[in-house]
């Protein structure tokens, strides 16, 4: 853990809020609780020790270890800092399997990025849908273990639809047509769908975006889009851009596409 990330119900509400000023806040870790084995076996922390420490959705700080007793720590956290701003980038996925969805959505945290949404696609395995992930908590397990990856207190909101024309009808904000022309550096909202078998074009042949874009990224299940899908995306203003000639997993895909889209983006000097 590069941050240990407490939910503000931990926290004395009387004292700190995620929507208020940082204050200094005590915060009881039982012994079992894997954020006081973090520190005790994995970061070998004693009684004055400082950690990384932030609350989730809300600040970033430092915190000590004030007491450690048989049932567990007694630690003080200063919370004063914002956490790292958020990557203008919202992710449409065609579902992937259940074991890719869990390392999808924990570096999906980890780029920042501001929202996932799942999509039934119509060559996607309808089985994949069906995954406890959603219900059980194991997908915002896997969202806060990106964040705290990435020193980070906030998570992509997640999403999911039943079909890619439903996803097609949400209210992307400032939605505008995509970039036509590759050559021109684009403003606004800008929609992209990653498509190795019928491209319009290629993620690399984007020039650099200017600054305050937000783009808007499709990438389809493990067979990709179908026909009817590439017409739907195509008719909402979707650019279909190639990765390459491999046949990338789900999960490669959108990590890939994403990093290029962040590059052009200037997020990554």
């Amino acid at each position: 853990m590069n941050l240990i990330l407490f939910a503000d119900s931990e926290l004395n509400v009387n004292k700190y809020s995620a929507k208020t000023e940082c204050a200094e806040v005590s915060v009881f870790l039982p012994r079992r609780d894997v954020r006081a084995v973090h520190l005790l076996k994995v970061l070998h922390k004693s009684v004055g020790s400082c950690f990384d420490a932030g609350v989730l959705g809300g600040k970033t700080g430092s915190g000590v270890i004030a007491k450690i007793t048989a049932e567990g720590l007694l630690v003080t956290l200063n919370l004063d800092a914002d956490p790292p701003p958020r990557t203008p980038l919202h992710l449409g996925v065609g579902f992937p399997r259940p074991i890719q969805l869990r390392r999808l959505l924990r570096d999906c945290a980890s780029l920042g990025l501001a929202a996932v949404d799942l999509i039934t696609t119509e060559l996607g395995e309808k089985s994949y849908r069906d995954t406890k992930l959603l219900d059980d908590g194991g997908a915002r397990s896997a969202l806060i273990e990106g964040a705290v990856q990435a020193r980070d207190t906030r998570l992509p909101e997640l999403a999911v639809y039943s079909s890619l024309s439903i996803w097609l009808q949400k209210d992307f904000s400032q939605r505008r047509q995509g970039t036509k022309s590759l050559s021109k550096k684009a403003l606004g909202t800008v929609l992209l769908a990653a498509d190795n078998v019928r491209p319009q074009g290629s993620f690399s042949e984007l020039e650099p975006f200017q600054k305050d874009v937000t783009v808007v990224l499709a990438v389809g299940a493990e067979r990709g889009w179908s026909d009817r899908e590439r017409e739907q995306l195509e008719s909402a203003g979707f650019t279909r851009l190639s990765i390459g000639k491999r046949a990338l997993r789900t999960e490669t895909a959108c990590i890939a596409a994403a990093v290029l889209v962040m590059e052009r983006m200037g997020l990554l000097a």
